[in-house]
């Protein structure tokens, strides 16, 4: 069986100091899926006051946080770039994963289309991603229509798979 690698992007408490759909909730999902996990990643985010040391850099406290799991810091919306990202993932020996966190239509979606150009396997854990509503339009309609781009994105061979965490759970059983 291939290894199940889960990549967490931007659960920090800095992130979530503003209001995100369904906090509680995509926590959830985002620990069922790293408790089962060989491999997990978490990608954080450094800006401004969130920087390491500082509380608002931190992982929030009620995600599952499995020993031996890796962490990477980023400084923008694409997790690869300037990172150590694709080099762990070659370290690692790791060609596909699960990506889940936060903001839907900012690091996750940057990451999400890099990763895939860049020959990734990528499946995307449809109910655990979260984001802001902004100005124009609702968090919860982000989410559902980034699910929907992500499943229809034009990279042939190579389209992210839109699943539900309890479809990727029974696909590792």
């Amino acid at each position: 069986m291939a290894q199940r690698v889960v990549v967490v992007i931007d659960m920090q408490n800095g992130v979530f100091s503003s209001p995100r759909f369904d906090q509680a909730g995509r926590v959830a999902q985002i620990n069922r899926l790293t408790e089962r996990a060989d491999i997990t990643l978490f990608i954080q985010h450094r800006e401004g006051a969130m920087c390491e040391g500082n509380e608002a850099f931190d992982l929030l406290p009620e995600l599952v946080q499995p020993a031996g799991a890796h962490y990477v810091t980023k400084t923008a919306c694409d997790s690869f770039w300037q990172t150590e990202l694709a080099a762990l993932l070659k370290t690692l020996a790791v060609a596909e994963f699960v990506v889940c966190g936060c903001a839907t239509d900012y690091c996750l979606d940057t990451t999400i289309k890099v990763g895939a150009s860049a020959g990734y396997a990528i499946i995307v854990a449809a109910d655990a991603h979260t984001t802001a509503d902004r100005r124009w339009v609702s968090a919860e309609a982000l989410i559902n229509q980034h699910n929907e781009v992500w499943a229809s994105l034009l990279i042939p061979g190579n389209v992210p798979r839109v699943l539900s965490t309890e479809t990727i759970l029974a696909e590792w059983s």
